[in-house]
């Protein structure tokens, strides 16, 4: 039901930038919340930046004011524009996409899906 494939990742040097997209090729739903993760080796996987349906973003400490968070909820899809990149930057990018419905039963109760894409390689060399 849900596909995301993410594009983007490549080698940057130091101070250099990056455009990283993800999109669900299957785009039967509005998902709720998209968000970025990412896995350095031998590290957790953490978080990056999220993003709503209606475009309220949240950042990391680390990646404030040089990441960019966007949506185009309509179409699932999801970019973010990486200025002034550091080498512990280099990681795995992944997406990852939420979807809540709602069961039939009296009261309804909330059914959570996370979906993630395969993950983009960023580098950043210094």
């Amino acid at each position: 039901q849900v596909q995301l494939v993410e594009s983007g990742g490549g080698l940057v040097q130091s101070g250099g930038s990056l455009r990283l997209s993800c999109v669900d090729s299957e785009n039967f739903f509005t998902l709720d919340i998209m968000a970025w993760y990412r896995q350095a080796p031998g590290k957790q996987r953490e978080f990056v930046a999220s993003i709503t349906s209606d475009g309220v973003a949240v950042y990391a400490d680390p990646v404030k004011d040089r990441f960019t968070i966007s949506r185009n909820s309509s179409e699932n899809a999801m970019t973010m524009q990486m200025t002034n990149l550091k080498p512990e930057d280099t990681a795995v990018y992944a997406c990852k996409g939420d979807h809540t419905l709602y069961t039939a039963s009296v009261p309804p109760r909330p059914v959570r899906s996370d979906y993630w894409g395969q993950g983009t390689q960023v580098t950043v060399s210094s």
